[in-house]
């Protein structure tokens, strides 16, 4: 039951281009401003756990969040670099680092809970850059 889910959420990811979180209304792309928002693309990040996908839309357009928010004191703002540093774990977010400076349980839900909203896994991974297939159950 939980691949299936997991399938049906990276389904609509990939048709849409937006993890779906039903919670909150969605913003139609075509208003999307990237100089006031950033990138409209996904952030994949592969480390410290592959494989998680970040939106800036759900934590600015539809959060209220703006860009001092997160650039520079947690993350740089060039994507990728986080995943370089050593301490760029999941403990670390645990204790307050990165995403879990939100992520606590009191601002967000927290880093240690709900992990699929944001893990999409290993063949999640492949799948959304195109190098996984789907294969029957029964084989």
């Amino acid at each position: 039951m939980k691949n299936i889910l997991l399938l049906f959420v990276l389904g609509v990811f990939v048709l849409t281009g937006m993890i779906l979180n039903a919670s909150e209304a969605k913003v139609d792309d075509s208003d999307y401003d990237e100089d006031e928002y950033g990138p409209l693309a996904p952030i994949i990040w592969t480390k410290p756990v592959k494989s998680v996908v970040f939106e800036h839309k759900v934590h600015t357009m539809e959060g209220g969040m703006d860009c001092d928010s997160c650039h520079d004191d947690l993350f740089e703002m060039e994507a990728g670099v986080a995943e370089e540093n050593d301490d760029f774990t999941m403990q670390s977010l645990y204790d307050g680092g990165y995403c879990g400076a939100c992520h606590d349980g009191d601002t967000a839900f927290a880093s240690n809970t709900r992990c699929t909203t944001c893990h999409i896994g290993v063949r999640g991974h492949a799948r959304l850059v195109g190098g996984g297939e789907k294969k029957d159950a029964d084989h």
